[in-house]
């Protein structure tokens, strides 16, 4: 099953020159964190609107689970009805198989359908 990351562009430009991503969450790395966050796609919006509702400039990391390098291990989050996909170590840029631009609703609101 295919999950995602919801990145900044600059920050994803940035992994793919080294070939490696290493951001977790919004000013946070993936050493400072423990593991890079990611949503299956249902999850993405709520995501989105609950963590990035004032950023501009973002991309969603498509990502194939079969590709990565560091461990992928679904964890139960306080609050949330499913668990969400935790990758423990640096994205290799060639697990991520594209990019999707995430847009907003008439209420300004991210959706998406993936």
């Amino acid at each position: 099953m295919t999950i995602y990351h919801i990145a900044s562009r600059t920050d994803w430009t940035d992994a793919l020159t080294t070939g490696a991503y290493h951001v977790s969450t919004r000013g946070r790395t993936v050493e400072q964190e423990g593991f890079i966050h990611a949503s299956t796609a249902p999850q993405v919006a709520g995501v989105a609107n609950a963590y990035y509702a004032d950023a501009e400039d973002l991309v969603l990391l498509v990502i194939d689970p079969e590709r990565l390098t560091a461990p992928l291990r679904y964890d139960a989050v306080p609050g949330a009805d499913e668990p969400f996909p935790h990758i423990y170590g640096p994205l290799n840029a060639d697990a991520v198989t594209g990019t999707a631009e995430l847009r907003r609703d008439a209420d300004g609101r991210y959706v998406f359908e993936g």
